[in-house]
């Protein structure tokens, strides 16, 4: 499947290099946050990558949810729980990672569910900076430019059916809620299959060290983003 060259898995178990996360970070969900390069002091393994091999191990239900309770760095063995409507990623001395709820429907379809891996972790991907730099503008606050980090606490999503074959993401709209220095963002978006809305979902970001609006050193995030990819990108 899509995912399979960016984690390890043996004996129930799956773990990850700082070159397979940086690597679906910039080669599948095109995000290139600072947090997940290889070199990076405090780098952790994009969430997404976790949602995306929950996906592929336990098939896609019309309703799931996930909950990121901890940061996982690599190295990190985290044990695959047996099938069940309820599960957590725990490493081997029981920290917990991820909480996964999936009910209704499921299927196994691995072209359906590398598309919507795909769809959704570019969409995913996409929100820092592109949609949460301007969502925070209208509030007149910023994160810290020095330490552009925003913290994915959850996300969950709702099919209509599962007879789909092509499904595409479009963001809907956000709600904010700033409180002095903190914020939560929720970025609503729709499930498109040939032009039709098939479903809904919800990404929940958090936020810390928050300050007041100031467009160059935004602007000067979005250039720097810019060209680490060019430096990525083949030439």
């Amino acid at each position: 499947m899509l995912i399979d060259q960016y984690f390890t898995e043996r004996e129930g178990k799956i773990s990850f290099t700082r070159e397979q996360g940086s690597n679906f970070a910039k080669q599948v969900a095109d995000d290139f946050n600072p947090i997940h390069d290889i070199d990076a002091r405090r780098f952790c393994i994009p969430g997404d990558l976790l949602f995306s091999i929950i996906l592929s191990k336990y098939g896609l239900s019309r309703h799931m949810e996930f909950g990121f309770t901890g940061m996982v760095q690599d190295g990190v063995e985290l044990i695959l729980p047996e099938p069940a409507e309820d599960l957590a990623l725990n490493d081997i001395e029981g920290k917990q990672y991820l909480t996964i709820r999936r009910t209704g429907e499921c299927t196994h379809s691995a072209s359906l569910i590398d598309t919507l891996t795909r769809a959704y972790v570019e969409f995913s991907g996409h929100s820092f900076p592109h949609l949460l730099i301007p969502v925070l503008a209208k509030h007149n606050v910023m994160i810290n430019p020095a330490r552009p980090v925003a913290m994915y606490e959850s996300m969950s999503i709702d099919l209509d059916r599962l007879d789909i074959t092509s499904p595409s993401l479009e963001f809907d709209h956000d709600e904010v809620v700033i409180n002095g220095k903190r914020g939560e963002m929720q970025l609503a978006f729709h499930l498109i299959d040939a032009g039709e809305i098939v479903g809904r979902g919800v990404k929940r970001l958090i936020f810390s060290g928050l300050r007041e609006y100031e467009k160059q050193a935004m602007e000067d995030i979005v250039i720097s983003l810019n060209r680490r990819k060019a430096d990525f990108l083949p030439h």
